[in-house]
């Protein structure tokens, strides 16, 4: 049964506000006028909709399910979760449209509400959104294996090569297929440990490239935090998918070249265009008209990743193909020389393409945005950063470098990690699951096909959950107990760090000693200051996603002997 609003605005009401909310847009660009006229488009539906609809009032529609089904009718009619009123066919499309973005209009609209759950009717679709630890274990704890598949969306089939890999395959054969190859010959133990030294060698190329931006000692020392951290993790995992840092020709400083900036923007524009709202998602006899410009962007974002990709993969396959290469150094050679029982190759080239995307999106932005935070927030709380480089002395000394073997005895180094995951999560939501069944959440009926969001922003920053939940304390996540390890994982979904299930996160041990690894380093191997002009660093988050508004932008003074920042290596 349909749940259908209280009240509708008249249809000359409606066109009136359509008008009103996008007059602004239409003066300004080319991509604001196809909105509006998008808008035209789905006010024109509304009107016929519910000129057409047949008026059945919702108490009535129950009354008659109870007069059928008798008493079992009462789980079948329990409520959806509390949201915005939709319009007929098309749900709150519209004001998902003119309130941008979306994240932030759900967020407020459920503050406003007082709710931990609720439901918005995106066109067909219920999408479902949860900020309370508690709901959040019921779906996936409790409930999981009805949690288990992920949305078709025209991003998600454009990343994963028409769903070729894991993280962004619904529920089927090849997601059990890829999500198999991952857990036994990709993010395993023992190719965790493989692999030590590849990453172990971005460590101290971070330290010397950090410290020759520093060396000039003068206004020329000044490093910009978020190009650091996010060219670090794009060549730790360029390493260890492709076994080299640059895709041309090596620079003698450590930095990223022309193509690696290309990379790293690519992917993070990826991201930002994973599962965001798109219209045609909700309405796909839209597809093809891009009236928001999304599929365009995905499109420009994939097409420079795949350029960039495919030189190496296609060069690779063949030398394997041809017996030039005969042991395997990283994780494309891995994928490449995978058999199944018969002895013919596992995988093909388009699904190797496919999950060593996937593999470059998963590692790239959680620790760089992390250790950007911590740092800004540290540089507003110094007694912060002063436990945790004392933390980093009393362990090491100041003889020798930050290894991942000294990561278990870092705690208040990783509980300032586990704080910028709690406050500042990279994205404001998980991946979304998607509903194999109907169900019941917290007494509300969830339909077969809605979409489960767990709001990393809601959970991490709940004040029925969290003490002073807007504050940067690192402290709340020590353990009292003496010699008990901090993990950056959070089995109870207080806060999202890295994703829990049957769908969860893998890579939870590479991601903690990525961003260990990367906070540490910074901490020890420099001294870090606020520009002279700057008396606090402005800690306001970006209008339209997670990420801080302005790139962190910092002095660094070497503060350890000379001879232990490492000369890098060209690879």
């Amino acid at each position: 049964m349909a749940d259908l609003p209280v009240h509708h605005p008249s249809v000359m009401e409606a066109m009136g506000e359509a008008v009103v909310g996008t007059s602004s847009f239409l003066l300004s660009n080319s991509a604001a006028l196809q909105q509006a006229l998008l808008l035209v488009v789905v006010t024109f539906i509304i009107c016929l909709a519910v000129r057409l609809r047949p008026r059945r009032s919702r108490r009535t529609a129950m009354t008659k399910l109870k007069q059928q089904h008798g008493c079992a009718a009462t789980a079948a009619v329990a409520p959806l979760p509390p949201g915005p009123a939709p319009w007929p066919v098309v749900g709150s499309v519209p004001e998902m449209m003119v309130k941008k973005p979306a994240f932030r209009w759900i967020h407020l609209m459920m503050k406003e509400m007082g709710t931990d759950i609720a439901c918005v009717h995106l066109g067909p679709v219920h999408v479902v959104v949860i900020t309370c630890p508690r709901i959040a274990r019921e779906v996936l704890k409790k409930q999981d294996a009805n949690f288990t598949s992920r949305p078709l969306t025209f991003a998600s089939r454009t990343f994963s090569g028409g769903y070729r890999s894991a993280v962004l395959s619904p529920l089927g054969d090849q997601w059990q297929k890829m999500r198999r190859v991952l857990t036994s010959e990709i993010i395993c133990p023992s190719r965790h440990k493989w692999l030590h030294d590849k990453r172990s060698d971005e460590a101290d190329n971070l330290t010397r490239y950090v410290y020759n931006l520093a060396a000039a000692g003068n206004s020329s020392s000044i490093v910009d935090v978020r190009h650091v951290a996010r060219h670090y993790c794009g060549n730790v995992i360029r390493r260890l998918v492709f076994n080299r840092r640059y895709f041309g020709k090596p620079r003698p400083d450590g930095g990223p070249g022309l193509l690696e900036v290309q990379h790293v923007d690519a992917v993070f524009a990826s991201l930002g265009l994973l599962y965001a709202f798109c219209i045609s998602d909700y309405l796909p006899w839209l597809l093809g008209l891009d009236l928001d410009g999304h599929e365009k962007a995905v499109k420009e974002a994939n097409a420079t990743v795949n350029r960039l990709h495919d030189t190496v993969i296609d060069e690779r396959w063949r030398q394997w193909k041809s017996g030039e290469r005969q042991e395997p150094e990283d994780f494309l050679d891995v994928l490449i020389t995978l058999k199944d029982d018969g002895g013919n190759p596992l995988l093909t080239i388009e699904e190797v393409k496919a999950q060593l995307q996937e593999i470059m999106f998963a590692a790239m932005d959680n620790p760089s945005n992390a250790v950007e935070w911590t740092l800004a927030e540290m540089m507003n709380q110094p007694e912060t950063m002063k436990k945790a480089v004392e933390e980093i002395d009393r362990v090491l000394g100041r003889d020798r470098l930050v290894q991942e073997s000294d990561i278990p005895q870092l705690n208040y180094v990783k509980a300032c990690i586990r704080e910028a995951f709690r406050l500042h999560p990279v994205a404001p939501f998980n991946v979304p699951h998607v509903a194999l069944a109907d169900t019941t959440i917290a007494g509300y009926r969830v339909p077969k096909g809605s979409h489960v969001l767990l709001s990393r922003t809601g959970l991490g920053r709940n004040p029925r959950v969290w003490d002073e939940p807007l504050r940067f304390r690192s402290e709340r996540h020590m353990v009292a107990a003496e010699g008990t390890d901090v993990s950056l994982t959070e089995n109870e979904l207080r806060f999202i760090s890295f994703s829990t299930g049957r769908r969860g996160c893998i890579a939870a041990t590479l991601g903690t000693a990525m961003s260990v690894m990367l906070l540490g380093r910074l901490l020890q191997g420099f001294t870090w200051t606020k520009p002279a002009s700057v008396a606090s660093i402005d800690l306001s988050e970006s209008t339209h996603d997670t990420f801080l508004a302005k790139p962190l932008v910092l002095h660094a003074h070497p503060r350890l002997p000379m001879h232990l920042y490492p000369t890098p290596t060209a690879t």
